[in-house]
C-alpha cells in the first residue's frame, strides 16, 4: 500500500512540470463541500492513504503534507508511515498551518494550484489573500487525479426516493414558500443550495449517494418565480419526476450547472460562500448582483417540527431497545474470550436491523478498546482488531437511521476491573456531560456560551478535549448537521427550541483509555424569567450509562439525582417493549446508585 502511495504521488509530480504546477492542494471534501463524500471525490484519501473523514494533502515537487486534527493524529502517524508524506497536527503550536508551509517551500511568483470545484469561496479569497502578501498566487486548475487515477468510482447513480410528508412533517411545497418569505424579507430574488442536507430537507427527498447519509448529489436553485433542480437523469424515477412535476419543479442535467448559471439573467442571487464551491460562483453570469450570506434552508432545518419530534422520540425508544439487548448480549458475551471490536460491531449492527424503520447505520461504528478508545475516530480494521477481556473500558460511539430519525450514541463501558486512574477520568466525563445535560440557560445564549460547563471538571485536572462538545443532528439526514454547535470556538449561532444537539465531552490518553459519554439532547422552553424566556436541555436519548466506572463521592447530590432520574426513565421508556430476561437485565442497569 505504502509503495501504491509512493507511485500515485509520483504520477501527480509527473503532471506538475507541463501544467506549470509547484504545489497542489487536495482537500477532503466534495463539489458539495460535504464533510462526508462519496467514492468518486475521495481523492485526499486516495493519494495519501489516511482514511479519516478530514484532512488536507499538499503536494510539492520534492515535500508532502497532510494535515488533520486531533481526532485522527493517532490513526494518522499509523497510515502515513513510510508514505514520503509528512503529519501536520493542527491546533498545535508548534505545526505551520498550510499557508506558512507553502511560503518556506514556494518562491515569490510562484503559484499555488486547486481544484476550484474543491473550495468554498471563502476558502480561496482567504487563501488567496494570505498568499499575496508573500507574492504567491491562487491557480484554478481542475482535476488532477482525472488522467492518473484509473479505477476511479463513478459519480453515484442511484435512485432518489420521496421522503413521506408522514415523518418529514412539512410538505416540500410549504417549506419552498417558507424559504422564499425568508428571502423576500432581504430583498433577495434567487437562492442558489449546494448543500446536500439542505437540498434533500428541502425538497423532502433522500438518496444512497453517501455512505451512511440519505442525500442526492444534485444541486438546487429556488428564485421566487420558480424552481430548478440539477440532477443526474439516471436518479431520477418516473415516480419522482411525476412529484418534482406536481410542484412545477424543473429539473436540468447535474453537470450542466455552471452553464446553467452562466446564462441566469434573476436581478440577484444569494449564495453562501462557506457552502458554494468557487468554481459555481465563477459560473455565475457578470450582470447577475451575488449576495453573500447565510442560506435560510440552515435555520429553517434546525428547527424541528412537531412531527420530526414525535418522530426522533420514537426513534430513540426503538434504539435504546436494541441497545439494552446489545449491552445485555455484550456483558454475557465478554468472558468468552471470542468477541473482538469487529464482531461487536456486527453484532450491534444486528439488533438495531431488527427494528422497525431501520434504514441503516448514521456512521460507521467506533468500537475502541482500551488504547484504541483514545483514538477518537478509531475504525477495526482486520489488522487492527483485537480480542475484548473481562477489564478495561470499551467506548462505543454508533449511531442508525431511521426513517423518523437519526440517532448518536456514545457509551464507555466497563467491561471488567478498572485502574483508580479509569474510574476518576471516567467519572469526570460523568459530571462534565450532566452539568450541560442540566443546563437552563436565557434565550439569546450561543452554544460557545455552554461549552465550558462540559470542560470544567476535566479543566480543574488539567486535562481537555479538542473536538466539539455538541454538533447539530439531522432528521433521517446528515448525523453532524450545523447551524448549532457547542464548542470552545466561537459560533455566532443562538440554540433555539426545536434544535437538536449532541452532548459529550471526552478525554483521551495515548496508549491507555478513551473516555466519552454522548446522548442526544433537544432545546426546549423552560419558562419565563428575569429578562426573558429561559431554555433547557431535554435529554432524548434512552440508554443506561455504565454505573461500573463512577466514583460516587466525587458526584454531587444533583449530579445523582439527573443520573438516578434519567435511569428512571430509561427503564419506564424502554421496559413495555423488552422480555423478562431484558426487563431484569435494565432494572439492574437503572438502579439508583
Amino acid at each position: 500500500m505504502k509503495q501504491n502511495i509512493k507511485e500515485r504521488v509520483h504520477a501527480l509530480r509527473m503532471t506538475f512540470h507541463p501544467n506549470y504546477i509547484k504545489a497542489f492542494i487536495i482537500p477532503s471534501t466534495d463539489p458539495h463541500l460535504s464533510e462526508y463524500v462519496a467514492p468518486h471525490w475521495m481523492s485526499r484519501e486516495w493519494i495519501s492513504g489516511f482514511t479519516g473523514s478530514a484532512g488536507t494533502a499538499v503536494i510539492l515537487m520534492d515535500e508532502a503534507g497532510l494535515w488533520t486534527d486531533s481526532r485522527y493524529f493517532l490513526q494518522a502517524e499509523k497510515e502515513l508511515e513510510g508514505s514520503g508524506i509528512t503529519l501536520y497536527k493542527e491546533m498545535l503550536p508548534e505545526t505551520p498551518s498550510i499557508t506558512e508551509f507553502l511560503c518556506r517551500h514556494l518562491k515569490p511568483g510562484e503559484s499555488v494550484s486547486i481544484d476550484g470545484k474543491m473550495f468554498s469561496v471563502q476558502q480561496v479569497e482567504q487563501m488567496k489573500e494570505e498568499l499575496a502578501a508573500h507574492q504567491l498566487q491562487v491557480d484554478i486548475f481542475g482535476d488532477p487525479l482525472k488522467n492518473i487515477w484509473k479505477d476511479r468510482p463513478s459519480i453515484p447513480d442511484s435512485p432518489a426516493f420521496i421522503y413521506d410528508i408522514k415523518y418529514a412533517g412539512k410538505s416540500s411545497e410549504e417549506k419552498i414558500s417558507a424559504i422564499r418569505e425568508e428571502l423576500k424579507k432581504k430583498g433577495v430574488y434567487a437562492l442558489f443550495i449546494s448543500a446536500l442536507d439542505e437540498i434533500a430537507w428541502t425538497l423532502n427527498l433522500r438518496g444512497n449517494d453517501v455512505h451512511c447519509n440519505p442525500v442526492i448529489v444534485s444541486y438546487l436553485l429556488i428564485t421566487q418565480d420558480e424552481v430548478t433542480y440539477f440532477i443526474s437523469p439516471e436518479k431520477v424515477t418516473p415516480e419522482v419526476e411525476t412529484y418534482l412535476k406536481k410542484q412545477q419543479i424543473g429539473i436540468q442535467k447535474y453537470d450542466e450547472v455552471e452553464t446553467f448559471l452562466n446564462s441566469f439573467s434573476g436581478e440577484n442571487i444569494l449564495i453562501d460562500p462557506r457552502k458554494t464551491n468557487y468554481a459555481i460562483y465563477s459560473a455565475i453570469h457578470p450582470k447577475c448582483s451575488i449576495i453573500r450570506g447565510e442560506s435560510p434552508v440552515t435555520l429553517l432545518k434546525a428547527i424541528r417540527n412537531e412531527q420530526e419530534i414525535a418522530g426522533i422520540h420514537a426513534a430513540m425508544q426503538r434504539d435504546g431497545v436494541a441497545l439494552v439487548r446489545f449491552l445485555k448480549w455484550l456483558e454475557e458475551s465478554v468472558s468468552t474470550g471470542k468477541e473482538t471490536e469487529l464482531s461487536i460491531d456486527k453484532k450491534l449492527h444486528e439488533f438495531r436491523a431488527a427494528q422497525p424503520l431501520y434504514m441503516g447505520e448514521s456512521f460507521d461504528t467506533i468500537a475502541g478498546y482500551k488504547e484504541h478508545g483514545a483514538i477518537v475516530h478509531y475504525s477495526a480494521t482486520p489488522e487492527s482488531d483485537v480480542t475484548l477481556q473481562p477489564k478495561g473500558f470499551l467506548l462505543l460511539d454508533s449511531g442508525a437511521q431511521y426513517l423518523d430519525g437519526t440517532t448518536d450514541i456514545t457509551r464507555t463501558i466497563a467491561l471488567g476491573e478498572l485502574t483508580e486512574e479509569e474510574k476518576t477520568d471516567y467519572t469526570l466525563i460523568l459530571k462534565g456531560h450532566i452539568a450541560l445535560a442540566m443546563a437552563k440557560f436565557p434565550a439569546g445564549t450561543r452554544g460557545a456560551q455552554l461549552d465550558v460547563l462540559a470542560r470544567m471538571p476535566i479543566w480543574n485536572h488539567r486535562m481537555n478535549f479538542l473536538h466539539g462538545t455538541g454538533h447539530g443532528v439531522g432528521h433521517f439526514l446528515s448525523v453532524h448537521e450545523g447551524p448549532q454547535s457547542i464548542r470552545m470556538n466561537e459560533n455566532p449561532v443562538i440554540l433555539q427550541p426545536g434544535m437538536v444537539t449532541s452532548n459529550e465531552p471526552g478525554v483521551y490518553k495515548a496508549g491507555s483509555h478513551g473516555i466519552r459519554t454522548e446522548n442526544l439532547t433537544l432545546v426546549c422552553k423552560d419558562g419565563e424569567g428575569m429578562f426573558g424566556e429561559y431554555l433547557k436541555f431535554e435529554t432524548i436519548t434512552l440508554c443506561p450509562i455504565c454505573k461500573k466506572g463512577i466514583i460516587k463521592e466525587m458526584l454531587t447530590k444533583e449530579e445523582i439525582e439527573w443520573l438516578n432520574n434519567y435511569h428512571q426513565t430509561v427503564y419506564e421508556k424502554l421496559s413495555p417493549d423488552l422480555n423478562e430476561e431484558e426487563k431484569a437485565w435494565l432494572q439492574e442497569a437503572t438502579t439508583s446508585i
